[in-house]
């Protein structure tokens, strides 16, 4: 029962986290709260680019992404104390070129499946961007234009 900004305040408390340490970080959560966590809390958040997904060496991390409001959910403060992680800390620069890089792909994807609702909220998200620090992103909003609004590209 995590919202996308919820789960991104976890993974702020952090830095960034494995998926593996976000999990287990909203079921303790969860399990202090009485409440169960589902499967797609990450998933949501990672759709919602609340979160961005960054490879690092080995391991697939998760930082709060560029549409994120991160929320500590009650009880979140606990968290460093009870999981046996610091956590990472990764520059900003990395974070910013992970999300461009999957707005590209879903863009793509968007318009290959002609999703319009779809595009109309990549290009929010590519706003989110420019404003998080990122280029500007005006071509992949041309892109999600013309999806959006049905021409042909």
């Amino acid at each position: 029962m995590f919202t996308p900004d919820e789960v991104a305040g976890v993974v702020d408390l952090f830095g960034t986290l494995t998926r593996e340490e976000a999990t287990l970080a909203l079921s303790e959560l969860a399990y202090r709260r009485g409440e169960e966590v589902t499967e797609d809390a990450i998933d949501d958040a990672l759709a919602a680019f609340a979160l961005v997904g960054v490879d690092r060496d080995v391991d697939r991390l998760v930082a709060p992404g560029p549409a994120a409001f991160p929320t500590l959910p009650d009880g979140a403060e606990d968290l460093p104390h009870i999981l046996d992680t610091d956590g990472r800390s990764l520059d900003r620069a990395v974070v910013v070129d992970a999300a461009i890089e999957r707005l590209r792909t879903e863009a793509v994807c968007a318009a290959t499946l002609e999703a319009g609702e779809r595009a109309t909220v990549l290009i929010d998200i590519s706003y989110d961007i420019e404003a998080w620090g990122g280029p500007n992103l005006a071509g992949i909003r041309e892109l999600l234009d013309t999806v959006r609004d049905g021409t042909n590209y």
